[in-house]
């Protein structure tokens, strides 16, 4: 099969792919997705130990997926009750390819899948651990690879995955897929984790980097896992419209240094018109079916996506888009954008009256894009020295180097 190295490669291929269908399918029998979590891991060990000399299989998920119920067969022996699970656990010791091939055919992996997805956003976690847990059981990702992605540290990662084992373990959360009023609480849930992940890839909080383009994929993958698991659900694919749109810009937000481009200066010819495309086809779908607040921020993308120049903006749309958002989903930062967005359309002394309650909103003491649209509007007012001293204040706030580099760019011109 070649080196060492290009089997260890192969292998973190195939995990990346399967791991969260091992975890599902193992999960359905176990009932703990910590426990089911650890079962795949000492999978991928076997995988890590045997394919590298016997050579990978031809259905290596179905390989994976095997080993791991074996593993489960020994812990419910230890746990005295194999009587009431080995029927369903039961897979002889030696297993051709075909019966590898039956072992995945025989598990409901969509519902299985969604279970996983549920348990792993449930509400009883905190933001920080949902997203660490969905990235490791869903994304395949390593611990190492989602502190890299937050910049935080290893052990802070895999606390924070571990805590969450216990958290679910200790709140006893089935793994079941949620019935009743209970479903739309748990989707929401499940939405914001995506959504998180994209942002934090699409605008990084913090860093040297300006966007993170791994996080985004992993977003947007997961998005497109749960609109083909849930096609009914009109904020599903609000939500994977959003993202394809959002991320068709990636290409033109950096320049040949990396710096940040914003959006009015942005190339649109370097936009990916197939996301574009596949964003507003998304939209389409979620409209059709009534959709909600990810999908009156995706029909604002869209406003930008269908202009071909930035002066060909919609803007006044976008306002009345944004309007309808904060009656919604009522916000500070909706408010925000809506001031920009009103701005664009009346001018920033409109934009300004829109913006200045918000001087006084708790939640936005510390958000630097407050003080940075406000100088925005007083750079466009002439209200230079204000501006500059606006800029500032938005740079000392902002932990991305980029950002801040161009905030005090910005706050220079005002000079």
């Amino acid at each position: 099969m070649g080196t060492g190295t290009d089997a260890k490669r192969a292998i973190e291929a195939v995990w990346r792919i399967e791991a969260a269908r091992v975890i599902a399918g193992v999960a359905r029998l176990v009932d703990d997705v910590g426990l089911a979590e650890e079962l795949a891991q000492d999978a991928l060990v076997a995988a890590l130990e045997q394919w590298p000399s016997e050579g990978v299989p031809r259905n290596p998920g179905a390989w994976l997926m095997t080993t791991a119920k074996r593993r489960a067969i020994d812990t419910i022996r230890r746990r005295q009750v194999l009587q009431r699970h080995l029927p369903a656990l039961a897979v002889e010791e030696h297993t051709d390819a075909s019966e590898f091939d039956a072992v995945l055919e025989q598990d409901p992996i969509e519902d299985d899948l969604l279970r996983l997805i549920f348990t792993a956003c449930h509400p009883v976690l905190k933001p920080e651990a949902r997203v660490a847990l969905t990235l490791r059981m869903l994304g395949g990702l390593s611990t190492d690879e989602i502190a890299r992605a937050f910049l935080v540290p290893d052990a802070t990662v895999g606390q924070r995955i571990s805590r969450a084992k216990k958290s679910l373990a200790d709140a006893k959360v089935p793994f079941e897929l949620p019935t009743g009023p209970a479903r739309a609480e748990r989707l929401s849930s499940v939405l914001e984790v995506i959504y998180l992940i994209f942002n934090e890839g699409y605008s990084a909080t913090a860093g040297d980097d300006w966007m993170r383009p791994a996080l985004c994929e992993e977003a947007m993958r997961l998005g497109r896992i749960l609109a083909g698991l849930m096609p009914a659900e009109a904020e599903v694919h609000g939500l994977i419209a959003l993202l394809e749109i959002q991320a068709s810009r990636s290409a033109a937000r950096t320049g040949p240094d990396g710096e940040p481009v914003t959006l009015l200066e942005q190339d649109r010819r370097r936009w990916d018109r197939l996301l574009v495309g596949r964003g507003l086809a998304a939209l389409a779908r979620a409209e059709e079916l009534g959709g909600g607040t990810y999908t009156l921020q995706a029909a604002i993308a869209a406003c930008h996506a269908r202009a071909r120049t930035a002066g060909e903006t919609d803007w006044a749309r976008i306002a009345e888009l944004y309007a309808r958002l904060a009656d919604l989903a009522p916000s500070p930062v909706v408010e925000l954008n809506r001031a920009v967005a009103v701005s664009m359309a009346d001018g920033p002394e409109a934009g300004l009256a829109v913006l200045e309650p918000l001087l006084e909103e708790p939640s936005l003491r510390g958000y630097h894009l407050l003080p940075s649209v406000r100088g925005d509007f007083l750079f466009r007012l002439g209200r230079r020295p204000e501006a500059r001293a606006e800029f500032e204040r938005a740079a000392a706030m902002t932990r991305n180097e980029r950002e801040r580099t161009l905030l005090l760019t910005r706050a220079e011109a005002c000079a």
